[in-house]
């Protein structure tokens, strides 16, 4: 399709792409709206309704089963399939009797129907645009932010008129719009696959790059770096809104946090990518994302200072700006450390272990108040994760290339002035090594 590429259809796409990103990365914004209606429907612990969130952000993150399933059937089948998934889940769990259902439905079923959606989505828009493709990725991410700022507005609307099954009814036939979104993705000729003919072993070596995790030490501190910040990063999102009800807020001004972080999202994420994309960043984009990471944990010791409204919106503006800084550079980061030839190996571990930690996170944290009764710890897990994490980075980074610079120091070829010198001088001349040393009978 190279004669469509960045015109014509491909602009239809892009649309289609941007109301994706909003459907589905955006969607689990909204779930903390929901956390203390489940909480009391089902008699469950902060831990227990926690994993609900945790399971479909973790699953939305599990890049390669996706990655298979465009090889095998085409994006347009892949993001179709998602949304119906989607739609599915989302129904189903409004008859959930137990938390365990919910877990199931809106949470995996869900999941990872968003996951088929959005990752699909995303790679569509690559077949689709070469020259305009770094603008377009960048249009398509305000999706998300768009998300965000609208889910948990109509999350709390419809809750207060009717209730969570019912409001779980309206988004499995919202969800359903994904499908409309994949029918637009007009198939790319591409290489189908068949998933009978693809080993285990291929799967992982495509898929998975465990070789370049050994072998390049740049993108084995980035992922363990992420990893190890995700396990904080999720946290805000999941408890904000709890936090806010529970120190006395009204529900609708809680739900309006999240919104907040949302709509700030739309201006500042582009920006953000303009400014990196800058000659000066580049190689040192890390530093950038790490400054990003590093202001996102500082800023949750504003919400453990004070709970009262006008400091929680303050909160949110500065959280939502270190949130755009992460948003937008965390692929771009990855890109700077790994060959683009080997760039979806890389990305497909990348999100797999980053799903782990997103899984495990909130539960955990959940956990930790449950036992303490105060959800002031979630900010100080949240912190501790994501400013161990930004320093985890810098220092290694900074070693590593100074490790470099040393390396290529040793490399560099003798002064050849030292020849010149004489016997006595040379010996005086400390930049002269042994090996240098020459008899002034052979210059002569």
């Amino acid at each position: 399709l190279p004669q469509q590429a960045d015109q014509g259809w491909a602009w239809m796409v892009l649309v289609a792409a941007v109301v994706l990103q909003g459907l589905t990365l955006g969607f689990p914004s909204c779930i903390g709206v929901f956390f203390t209606d489940l909480q009391h429907e089902f008699q469950a612990t902060n831990s227990e309704t926690s994993w609900f969130p945790s399971i479909m952000v973790a699953v939305l993150h599990a890049g390669p089963l996706c990655s298979i399933l465009v090889k095998c059937f085409g994006c347009r089948f892949a993001v179709m399939m998602g949304g119906l998934l989607s739609s599915v889940g989302m129904v189903s769990s409004s008859f959930c009797k137990s938390l365990s259902q919910l877990y199931l439905t809106a949470g995996l079923i869900t999941g990872l129907g968003s996951c088929f959606s959005f990752q699909a989505g995303v790679t569509a828009l690559g077949y689709y645009f070469v020259r305009w493709r770094t603008l377009a990725n960048a249009m398509a991410s305000t999706g998300v932010s768009i998300g965000l700022t609208l889910w948990p507005l109509l999350s709390q609307y419809l809750l207060d008129e009717m209730g969570w099954r019912n409001t779980f009814l309206i988004f499995g036939g919202i969800l359903l719009n994904c499908c409309v979104c994949g029918a637009v993705m007009r198939p790319v000729k591409f290489a189908l696959g068949s998933l009978l003919k693809i080993t285990c072993f291929q799967v992982l070596q495509n898929y998975l790059a465990f070789d370049i995790f050994c072998q390049n030490k740049r993108y084995q501190i980035y992922t363990i770096g992420v990893t190890w910040m995700m396990m904080g990063f999720a946290l805000p999102h999941v408890y904000l809104v709890p936090y806010a009800i529970q120190n006395g807020l009204e529900e609708r001004r809680a739900a309006l946090l999240i919104s907040i972080i949302g709509f700030i999202n739309i201006f500042i994420r582009p920006l953000t990518g303009l400014l990196s994309g800058q000659t000066i960043f580049t190689g040192r984009r890390i530093y950038l994302y790490s400054l990003a990471v590093l202001l996102c944990g500082l800023s949750n010791f504003i919400c453990i200072i004070s709970a009262e409204f006008s400091m929680l919106i303050f909160y949110c503006v500065i959280l939502s700006i270190a949130m755009s800084g992460i948003g937008a550079l965390t692929f771009q980061v990855l890109m700077d450390v790994v060959e683009m030839d080997r760039f979806s190996s890389a990305l497909g571990l990348f999100t797999i272990l980053e799903s782990i930690t997103l899984l495990i996170g909130p539960p955990l944290t959940g956990l930790l108040v449950d036992i303490t009764s105060d959800f002031r710890y979630v900010f100080y897990t949240s912190s501790f994760f994501l400013i161990s994490a930004s320093l985890f980075m810098v220092l290694s980074f900074c070693a590593l290339e100074k490790k470099n610079k040393l390396r290529d120091t040793s490399k560099v070829p003798p002064d050849k002035s030292c020849v010149r010198l004489s016997n006595a001088d040379r010996r005086l001349s400390p930049t002269c090594s042994a090996s240098q040393r020459t008899d002034r009978t052979v210059l002569s």
